[in-house]
């Protein structure tokens, strides 16, 4: 494990992997301030669909993400129509095997933005389970912090669109620069209050690119429009 330059050693953490920009953009800024050494990455996949819950995206594309970012993947797989019950034992169940692979690790880190209830939901969740909640980009501003993803290099493009909140053609758009100048005002440009969700493909959190390629794109339950993006052949 890294030093951390004072003579001892810097705590290990999680991070909550989605797949998506705003999971890629906290390892980037993780790694770059340098205060814990991310040593995995955890992931929720709904079983049946083998996929990320709420993103949609393959599982296949998810450990490919992890391989190009140099971290193993742990998955907490729930149910579809998962309870809050069952999520949370999922949740924990995953945590307990982070720790028997990485002993006195206490730390998780995730990608949200704004939401107050959500983080106090999560840090309360944790504290249950023994774990410290980390926050790498809580409150920062949202159209800033996309502008920064952007010039920074992160390549990732729309799998998920609530249609309730926006147009269902902004569903498998490049997240660039013209996606951001075509947002609505009235929607958050890191879709932060579950507008769109993002699949990445390259980044300065990544060795490598992924090659994706477009499928498909589905509506399910009268309301999301899914992207399917699938990883190209070689």
């Amino acid at each position: 494990m890294p030093a951390d330059g004072g003579g001892g050693t810097r705590p290990r953490a999680l991070l909550a992997w989605s797949g998506g920009k705003d999971a890629a953009w906290a390892l980037h800024v993780l790694r770059r301030h340098g205060e814990v050494d991310v040593v995995g990455l955890l992931t929720t996949i709904t079983e049946g669909r083998e996929r990320v819950s709420m993103q949609g995206i393959r599982v296949d594309v998810v450990r490919a993400q992890a391989a190009a970012a140099g971290l193993p993947l742990i998955g907490s797989r729930i149910p579809e129509g998962c309870d809050n019950a069952r999520y949370e034992a999922a949740f924990a169940a995953a945590l307990d095997e982070a720790r028997a692979r990485w002993p006195g690790i206490d730390a998780i880190a995730f990608g949200d933005l704004l939401l107050a209830d959500i983080r106090a939901w999560r840090e309360a969740l944790c504290a249950r389970l023994g774990w410290r909640a980390l926050f790498p980009l809580f409150g920062a501003d949202t159209a800033a912090i996309a502008r920064d993803m952007v010039a920074g290099g992160l390549e990732a493009a729309v799998c998920c669109v609530d249609t309730q909140q926006l147009d269902a053609g902004f569903a498998g758009r490049t997240f660039d620069a013209a996606f951001l100048a075509d947002l609505p005002a009235d929607v958050d440009p890191c879709g932060e209050n579950g507008e769109f969700h993002t699949c990445v493909s390259a980044g300065p959190m990544f060795t490598w690119p992924l090659m994706l390629r477009r499928h498909g794109t589905v509506m399910r339950d009268e309301r999301f429009v899914y992207t399917d993006f699938r990883l190209a052949e070689r």
